[in-house]
């Protein structure tokens, strides 16, 4: 007969709370746990490869993804949730292209075009936002930290930005999940400002290796999954 666990053995065994693993099986994350003729509950090794793939995913993964996939994989929907991590995974090589160029970016002199979209001194948030590739409240929010300036113009009061700003706001899109504190970011716009390149470099190696270790959890993350998965 295959080994069983109690909820205390196996929440000793994952290091978490019995509670945490009864929300798993609330939130349908898991297999329906059985219960023995006294009525406990008890987990197989098929629940205990659930609750490894489960935690594993969400350490690579962003937390509602982690709970998707399982959710799917629990309904039998295995190709669909094998598409979602594809896409998790496309996305962060996305981003890591995107640091690599904003890194070429910083070592150019002539910043009057990017992507093809001429660059002028007044853009207004609109423009710079379908530019550097996020939300306008994205932008607004770093104006409010400090992070970027934004002038006025004096006819309409419409916020107005020039290139060097634009600049920043593209070195901000292309780290916001990579550093996590504004005096972080604070420190690697000043060193753009006195164009201090080592600084710079350094803070984008930096960036580059958390998406490493991002990228490697996320394997991790798909090998429990798979495992679990053969285990059906």
């Amino acid at each position: 007969m295959d080994k069983t666990f109690t909820p205390k053995q196996m929440a000793k065994r994952l290091h978490v709370s019995t509670t945490t693993l009864r929300r798993y099986e609330n939130l349908d994350l898991v297999p329906d746990v059985p219960r023995t003729a006294s009525n406990r509950r008890y987990y197989t090794p098929l629940h205990a490869q659930a609750f490894l793939a489960l935690r594993s995913l969400i350490k690579g993964f962003d937390l509602p993804i982690a709970y998707d996939v399982m959710n799917l994989l629990k309904k039998g929907r295995v190709e669909q949730a094998l598409w979602m991590i594809n896409l998790q995974q496309y996305n962060i090589q996305v981003e890591k292209q995107r640091v690599e160029e904003v890194m070429s970016l910083i070592h150019q002199t002539d910043f009057s075009m990017y992507r093809n979209i001429q660059v002028t001194d007044e853009m207004k948030i609109g423009e710079v936002a379908v530019i550097a590739g996020v939300n306008p409240s994205a932008i607004r929010h770093w104006e409010k930290e400090g992070l970027i300036r934004a002038k006025r113009n004096p006819e309409n009061g419409y916020r107005v930005f020039t290139s060097r700003e634009l600049k920043k706001i593209i070195v901000l899109s292309s780290l916001r999940k990579t550093f996590f504190f504004i005096e972080s970011m604070k420190q690697l716009l000043e060193a753009l400002e006195t164009h201090d390149l080592t600084t710079i470099e350094r803070s984008f190696k930096v960036a580059l290796q958390k998406l490493n270790e991002q990228l490697e959890k996320q394997m991790n993350g798909i090998t429990e999954m798979m495992r679990y998965i053969q285990c059906y």
